[in-house]
């Protein structure tokens, strides 16, 4: 039965339902489309070319062995863009397999008694593959195309990892708001577009078999025919009606109407990472900018991580995003540790200027370091304060941090040189699961971020960086210098900022989001009205 609320979530999403939806289907429509016009081609080939068989195959089937999300990283690096081409081609490459497959197979399974005849009655082999060998194969053949499109709907939903949207933006959000209703928001109307699309597919298939119909009177039949074979274009019209009509926005929930009016001509693309915090941080600069400016902003929220978004920062993809001095420092420009903040503000303002022609501007006024975290029972007992009351009782524990915390210089590598806390196991945790998970007992320590609202709510303990290993992380706007030379008011318009965001207020903020489960959105406005930096 669907939780109530979710049917209330729903209509108060529907303009952006309808968005991700129209998002989807694109993906998955042009990713199927191609890999046809590219699968039933190369099963041809390989029909007539025996030694091509074995290779083709081999190479379509080992794309399938690549694990989705890595498969999306790579393209990412060797395309350079976030987005929808990386998801496209991805989706095109995972298609591939059974398309080719089932066509080669099609071909090849057509009775020998057949071909004898056709060659019998004179017919080339052009003629026999276009009057034989095909229609004879269809069926194969749509079952393939059937199976790349309900695939391709699913792997799909993974493309809003690297901005792509689609309905895996729902997904993505309310996995890192822990939002239950968030995830079935996207991953009900998934699977009832896997249904749709086998089902629209099956249709045109049906449409152009005589003997299925046969029983109809004529007119019945006509009228039934056209509209079985026309079902997925329908669906496709809809669904580009969907994308372009709201595509152009990139608008989340609560995406202010204006926007509408100013056009595309003066934008700015506000971009976060993937946790709460920064959708916070995401929604304030870009309602500032909405209110104090006449320029429209597009939200991409819910990027990877961050070498994601600084990517798509240097290559003009987005154009303001939230980070933190210390994630710069080390994990951007690989310098080594800094402990004085405004020694590590300078360095990376100095070098993101040279190397990127990207500007930090004025911090938020909160710093967000790592906080090695505990379960303050375990603490109390044990008597644990300080990081390094941890060494010599590591091995015994279970560690759980972020991807990123696992390989960073300033994460658990450097951890392991400055306080040789070397655990018994470490688990790598979405930022959000690693609390639940810490809470629950699954594991022992994690990488905590210090203002989140969590740790006090959920009865944990930050223990002291007693030899100073993790370097600040304040929290700032980083911006290209083309948008800011065009738009310099956007440095006075974010400036107020950094006078009312503290260690205490962001705190809260993340408390409402991650533990009360409110929308960003709503959160953010209420602070900036409360503050009185919006009307």
């Amino acid at each position: 039965m669907v939780p109530e609320n979710l049917i209330s979530l729903a209509f108060e999403r529907l303009p952006e339902l309808w968005l991700r939806t129209g998002e989807h289907l694109m993906l998955t429509g042009v990713s199927t489309g191609v890999a046809i016009l590219l699968g039933v081609p190369l099963g041809i080939l390989a029909s007539r070319v025996t030694r091509l068989r074995g290779p083709l195959l081999g190479a379509t089937g080992i794309l399938q062995t690549i694990p989705s999300l890595a498969m999306l990283a790579i393209l990412l690096t060797l395309t350079g863009k976030i987005g929808v081409v990386p998801a496209i081609i991805a989706l095109i490459l995972y298609s591939l397999l059974p398309i080719v497959r089932n066509t080669l197979t099609g071909i090849l399974g057509v009775s020998p008694a057949s071909l004898e005849a056709a060659r019998g009655i004179g017919m080339t082999n052009y003629q026999q593959l276009w009057v034989i060998k095909l229609p004879l194969a269809l069926p194969v053949i749509v079952a393939g195309i059937r199976t790349a499109a309900v695939t391709g709907v699913g792997i799909a939903t993974l493309s809003a990892f690297i901005g792509a949207g689609g309905l895996g933006q729902f997904i993505n959000r309310g996995l890192a708001l822990s939002n239950n209703n968030l995830v079935l928001l996207g991953a009900i109307p998934a699977a009832l577009l896997a249904l749709i699309v086998d089902f629209s597919i099956a249709a045109v298939v049906w449409s152009l078999e005589p003997r299925k119909h046969r029983n109809l009177p004529p007119r019945v039949r006509a009228g039934v025919r056209t509209l079985a074979f026309l079902l997925p274009f329908v669906i496709g019209l809809g669904g580009a009606i969907a994308y372009m009509s709201g595509g152009t926005t990139g608008s989340v929930a609560g995406y202010n109407s204006k926007n509408r009016d100013k056009g595309l001509r003066d934008r700015v693309v506000i971009a976060s990472k993937n946790f709460g915090e920064q959708f916070i941080l995401g929604e304030l600069m870009a309602q500032l900018i909405e209110e104090k400016t006449d320029l429209a902003v597009v939200r991409r929220f819910d990027l990877g991580g961050t070498m994601i978004c600084h990517g798509a920062l240097v290559n003009g993809e987005i154009d303001i995003y939230a980070e933190y001095t210390g994630t710069g420092l080390t994990a951007i420009l690989k310098d080594p540790v800094l402990s004085d903040p405004e020694e590590v503000f300078r360095v990376v303002a100095r070098e993101y200027r040279k190397r990127f022609r990207i500007e930090w501007l004025k911090p938020f006024g909160f710093n967000n370091t790592y906080a090695i975290t505990v379960r303050k029972t375990d603490a109390e007992e044990n008597g644990w304060e300080n990081i390094s009351d941890l060494t010599i009782v590591a091995p015994n524990l279970r560690a759980g941090f972020t991807s990123e915390f696992a390989e960073r210089p300033d994460g658990y590598p450097g951890l392991l040189k400055v306080y040789e806390c070397k655990f018994g196991s470490v688990r790598d945790l979405d930022p959000t699961l690693m609390y639940e998970a810490l809470v629950k007992e699954e594991v022992d320590v994690i990488c905590a971020f210090a203002t989140d609202g969590r740790i006090a709510a959920y009865q944990l303990m930050s223990l002291t960086d007693d030899r100073r290993f993790f370097p600040p992380y304040h929290a700032a706007p980083v911006v290209r210098k083309e948008i800011l030379n065009a738009h310099p008011e956007i440095r006075d318009v974010l400036a107020p900022l950094s006078s009312v965001l503290t260690d205490v207020s962001m705190r809260r903020l993340n408390y409402e989001v991650d533990c009360k489960k409110r929308s960003p959105y709503k959160v953010a406005r209420e602070f900036l009205k409360f503050q009185a930096l919006l009307h």
